[in-house]
């Protein structure tokens, strides 16, 4: 398994992960209508491409045998909703993180959060934050053990439905050994 910064070339094959890794996720879960609505907006090679481009973001993927099999998408700031129940003075956002289900219970999501925290500390950031689907009860798990706390309520649109996620923080002035 490798663990690499993601490349403009990467594009199509993050694209074709991120679309794939969430319709596993989220099938039956999510109604259809939403579900599409939100892979057509969020995951595409134009999209990922951009990201790839912009210097707020930074995108880690896990390679094994030349295919993505996980990646973290991180984005520089603070929530765009008012009074975040945290303050740091250079926060850094897991927007994605997913790992493909083969993966799971192999220590390569543990890998990767750990290389998250590794870069965002270097990199001066003082905390990192991300909102999880409140039903995702595994995913929630996970970000604990991975030194998350819960901080509040935040909500996250998939196609014309609102969800309500949980707000989680770390704060990377306080990483155990």
């Amino acid at each position: 398994m490798v663990l690499r910064a993601a490349l403009p070339a990467d594009a199509l094959d993050l694209a074709i992960l991120g679309e794939r890794l969430w319709r596993e996720t989220y099938t039956g879960l999510i109604p259809a209508s939403n579900l599409e609505l939100h892979l057509a907006k969020t995951f595409g090679a134009t999209q990922q491409a951009a990201e790839l481009a912009d210097p707020a973001c930074r995108t880690l993927v896990l390679e094994h045998n030349g295919a993505l099999l996980g990646y973290a998408l991180l984005r520089i700031g603070d929530p765009e909703f008012e009074k975040p129940a945290f303050h740091f003075v250079k926060a850094l956002e897991v927007a994605r993180f997913y790992v493909d289900a083969m993966l799971h219970g192999q220590g390569a999501a543990q890998e990767l959060m750990a290389a998250v925290l590794d870069q965002a500390a270097a990199a001066g950031h003082d905390g990192v934050w991300l909102q999880v689907w409140e039903r995702n009860a595994r995913a929630i798990r996970f970000y604990s053990k991975a030194g998350f706390s819960d901080a509040g309520e935040a909500t996250f649109r998939v196609g014309e439905q609102v969800d309500r996620d949980r707000l989680l923080v770390h704060d990377l002035m306080v990483r155990p050994l």
